[in-house]
């Protein structure tokens, strides 16, 4: 006979995988509810990484970190089980199988807020900068750009838009950067209008030690700033959900999700970047509405 583990053998009433602010939010709902809440979160993630979070309601000013911490204590007071992992695998049959790395895990319903990895540029001293000076999220830190020389990085239309934007919100003073890209004529005509600066090349390093004084391109020119935008996107923590076969839009890059953001897959629930929002703010609004819908399920069972 298999001896099955404690995990294997306990059926939870909702398994949340990642412990972003969506995450966290329907964890706190669900463990009020008194239910059996198991929480999986392999750690670090783009909300913990955020130095300056100053949009977060009754925040002036909250690290990534600091939310991430107090949620996670405010769950364990609710009694959600949380422990630490990577997932690997869910499987759907009469109920959910989550998978990690050494363990195993069944539950009747799963939230997934796993959120997403940004593409940083392949400098070696990007790390020293990041969310002080360099920022990938014109939502979350373009106010931290008003009234500096800013050189924004990208290489697609939407820089260029990103670029027309910054001028109108927070600075006259900016460099766009773009690697390769091909400027069509009428946008030439519109940053020449809006006074942004254009370079195109490849950059490869930031100056500066204490504090940033400009990016470095490869044909060995330099450009001075004290703050970058750079918009080369972000990539999903999604790779478990690969067997699942859930619908997702067009570009096959956002899951489609329903008014409570339940996915193709019945009882599974998506909130946060994996469907399109990479608001902290958003994605903890989102878990809760997702823990409320889960709430009357549990009940009518």
């Amino acid at each position: 006979m298999i001896k099955l583990s404690m995990a294997e053998e306990t059926l939870y009433d909702c398994i949340i995988i990642g412990a972003g602010p969506g995450g966290l939010q329907a964890s706190i709902y669900l463990g009020r509810y008194n239910r059996r809440v198991l929480l999986i979160d392999r750690g670090g993630g783009r909300t913990w990484h955020a130095r300056h979070i100053e949009n977060f309601l009754t925040q002036a000013v909250i690290s990534g970190k600091e939310i991430i911490t107090l949620g996670l204590q405010q769950a364990r007071n609710f009694n959600v089980q949380i422990v630490k992992g990577l997932v690997t695998r869910v499987i759907k049959d009469s109920h959910f199988e989550v998978h990690t790395e050494e363990e195993r895990y069944s539950s009747k319903f799963v939230i997934v807020s796993s959120g997403a990895i940004e593409n940083l540029p392949p400098f070696d001293n990007v790390q020293r900068f990041l969310g002080e000076s360099f920022f990938t999220c014109v939502d979350c830190d373009g106010y931290r750009t008003t009234g500096k020389k800013l050189v924004v990085l990208g290489n697609s239309l939407e820089t260029i838009h990103l670029a027309l934007a910054m001028k109108e919100m927070y600075t006259g003073d900016i460099t766009l950067v773009l690697s390769a890209l091909t400027v069509p004529r009428v946008y030439l005509d519109e940053l020449e209008e809006g006074q942004i600066r254009l370079a195109q090349g490849i950059p490869v390093r930031l100056s500066g030690e204490d504090r940033l004084e400009g990016i470095e391109l490869q044909d060995g020119s330099s450009i001075p700033c004290s703050v970058i935008m750079s918009n080369f996107g972000y990539r999903l923590n999604d790779a478990f959900l690969a067997g699942l076969n859930l619908k997702k839009d067009a570009a096959q890059f956002k899951y489609i999700t329903n008014k409570h953001f339940e996915s193709s897959c019945d009882g599974l629930y998506i909130v946060g970047p994996l469907t399109g929002n990479d608001q902290a703010v958003i994605a903890a609004g989102e878990g809760a509405i997702a823990a409320l819908e889960l709430k009357k399920r549990l009940l009518e069972q």
